[in-house]
């Protein structure tokens, strides 16, 4: 368990102990293989299933009356899908997978079972740690289509898809592989394709980032994160606050 996207992102915020990996590797008793393009959840669906993306990349989106679609982020392995809908009497929101991908399948009884299990707290501090997190993902999106322009709102988007990869161990300050389409990108960023395509057009003629053939590199970061005003202090990836494992800091304040 320790080498998966999901503790690594956990890792973030808690230094997992055994016992809380044990409990993790429990939640992944139901695995599943979805194929590209069709639908793990349906806005307004019920008795709703979590998943936990192992492998690939999916979308969560809303599709409007008059038929259009707004994607309203984009899930890296790691990532929880549905966490709310375990929750909420309907799905607010669709999700599907951009590529094919592998999850696993958690159920709310999973959760509360997980979380009833010694030692739950930690553990259950850094899965809303996750919820929180992708909350503040979702501020960040609504500033990026209410106040940047569509090339800051570009570079903000890359940049951040680029920490988040490389939380997980799946990118870097030079680039990452990247499998969504200039339609995707539109969809998540209230651009046209055509908008997307002449936006990445300036973008790599300034010589700060390309984005060609699944692939995206930086030429310039620094001078990129400066243009696109971005901070990465909102994902909150600088490092675990809670340290220590519970049986370490019972063995260090104990009586000899």
């Amino acid at each position: 368990m320790e080498n998966t996207a999901l503790v690594r992102k956990l890792g973030a915020f808690v230094a997992l102990s055994g016992a809380e990996l044990s409990v993790l590797e429990a939640l992944h008793k139901r695995r599943r293989v979805l194929v590209a393009g069709r639908d793990l959840v349906h806005q307004g669906q019920s008795e709703q299933a979590a998943y936990i993306l192992a492998s690939g990349w999916a979308c969560s989106y809303k599709i409007l009356q008059n038929g259009q679609r707004q994607i309203v982020d984009f899930q890296i392995p790691g990532d929880f899908l549905g966490l709310r809908s375990v929750l909420l009497h309907v799905s607010d929101h669709s999700i599907e997978p951009v590529t094919d991908i592998e999850v696993t399948e958690v159920l709310a009884a999973d959760l509360l079972d997980a979380f009833a299990r010694p030692p739950p707290p930690r553990l259950a501090a850094a899965v809303l740690w996750a919820a929180s997190r992708d909350e503040a993902m979702v501020v960040e999106h609504l500033v990026d289509v209410g106040r940047r322009n569509a090339a800051e709102r570009m570079a903000h988007f890359l940049l951040e898809l680029g920490a988040r990869l490389s939380l997980v161990g799946l990118g870097s300050r030079a680039g990452y592989a990247c499998p969504l389409t200039q339609y995707l990108l539109g969809d998540a960023l209230g651009l046209s394709a055509v908008h997307v395509n002449r936006v990445l057009w300036q973008l790599r003629e300034s010589e700060m980032v390309t984005f060609r053939d699944g692939h995206v590199a930086f030429h310039a970061y620094d001078r990129l994160a400066e243009c696109a005003d971005f901070d990465p202090t909102y994902l909150d990836q600088v490092g675990p606050p809670l340290i220590e494992p519970p049986e370490h800091c019972r063995r260090r304040n104990a009586v000899p």
